[in-house]
């Protein structure tokens, strides 16, 4: 006689009731997974675009680009100042090279005199040199010269009289400068101002230093006055100046003439200006310039 009762018979309610619980299990189961799979694929057809909005925000986008870019305007390259020749790449040595060309009363013709006085590198020169624009009479440069003309093909002594009329831009008054078309009392007056913190002009080209005064208008300005006679100027030695005598020039601000006092004393005297460019802050577009007025 059999005692002991399988433990895995069930009765057919039971069985019923374990069948019903599966299918409940395994409903419960696809549910989720249908709910799952739709979160984490969103129908494409719920987002909508504004295309009329879309493309206004497009042609915004364009102009503001346009207003970010920067403009290249023809220029004659035997008149770049330091700033310009800095603006364009130019090494201070480039840059010298050609005011020392210019200072001979010479004239560059063509890119490629402009690369051998200044020695630019092949890739500076293909960025730079298409907006270069050389007065017409450079082309004539290789034309047979008429007897008692000069290269541009003006009298022999078209320079002698112009020199005759242009007067010292050191000695010339606020009236005076008023007579160039662009320069009213302002900007008359701000000149002779600039020119007195200064000691004198040592160069034509500080005149485009002065504040306000538009490059075009110095170009018109310089027809009429230049540096004839050059003022004589105590020189500051900046291996000796303190930082107050530094600041009296126009051009170093004494938080800058601060850090040179101090760059000398950790660093020892400098042996040449360029040292100074390693200053934080210090003006290095006008190094030209500043050069005029200092010593070692």
């Amino acid at each position: 006689m059999k005692t002991n009762k399988s433990h895995f018979k069930f009765s057919k309610q039971e069985q019923r009731g374990i069948f019903f619980l599966l299918l409940i299990i395994v409903s419960v189961q696809l549910v989720f997974l249908i709910a799952k799979n739709s979160k984490s694929h969103p129908i494409e057809d719920s987002v909508t675009i504004d295309t009329e909005l879309q493309n206004q925000i497009d042609s915004l986008k364009q102009e503001a680009l346009k207003k970010d870019s920067v403009k290249n305007y023809p220029f004659n390259p035997n008149f770049i100042t330091d700033y310009k020749g800095y603006i364009l790449g130019m090494s201070l040595n480039e840059i010298d090279r050609l005011h020392t060309f210019r200072a001979q009363d010479k004239f560059v013709n063509s890119a490629k005199e402009f690369q051998r006085i200044t020695q630019v590198s092949d890739s500076l020169l293909q960025i730079i040199s298409p907006s270069f624009k050389f007065p017409e009479w450079t082309q004539r440069a290789n034309r047979p010269i008429a007897k008692g003309n000069d290269i541009r093909g003006r009298p022999a002594n078209h320079e002698a009289q112009v020199k005759s009329e242009i007067k010292d831009l050191n000695l010339v008054t606020a009236k005076e400068l008023k007579s160039v078309n662009g320069i009213g009392d302002k900007l008359s007056q701000r000149i002779i101002k600039f020119r007195d913190r200064l000691g004198g002009f040592l160069v034509d080209e500080q005149l485009n230093d002065v504040y306000g005064l538009r490059p075009e208008v110095v170009q018109k300005t310089l027809k009429k006055f230049k540096v004839l006679k050059k003022p004589n100027l105590d020189k500051i030695n900046i291996n000796k100046a303190t930082a107050q005598e530094i600041a009296k020039l126009i051009y170093i601000k004494y938080s800058v003439a601060d850090q040179i006092v101090r760059y000398r004393e950790i660093n020892g005297v400098f042996s040449t200006f360029e040292e100074l460019t390693k200053i934080e802050d210090f003006p290095i577009d006008k190094i030209n310039r500043i050069k005029l007025y200092l010593t070692l």
